[in-house]
């Protein structure tokens, strides 16, 4: 029994994290998280900034957009949510 639970929780693995800023929380319960990541150019050696959209499950609808939050990856939701919110890492501090 023992040795059963211990190889199962081997077996888990980690699941992927990203931070990035909601740019969107208009769905009921999915937000739209803007993820920015930086690139050095092959040629150039210059560093390039790369920008991808996540769409995410936000069970409780606590994120706003501007704030900056984690995502983890989880299993398919819908069509275009594989992710799901983690924590608000902090929130918009300017009113627009």
């Amino acid at each position: 029994m023992e040795t059963a639970v211990a190889s199962q929780a081997s077996k888990k693995r980690r699941r992927n994290e990203l931070v990035g800023v909601v740019t969107s929380a208009k769905m009921q319960k999915t937000i739209v998280v803007r993820v920015t990541r930086q690139i050095q150019h092959r040629l150039y050696d210059r560093y390039i900034h790369r920008v991808k959209k996540f769409y995410a499950h936000d069970e409780q609808g606590e994120a706003r957009p501007g704030d900056v939050v984690r995502i983890v990856e989880t299993r398919p939701m819908s069509k275009l949510k594989r992710w799901r919110l983690a924590e608000v890492v902090s929130r918009r501090t300017s009113v627009d």
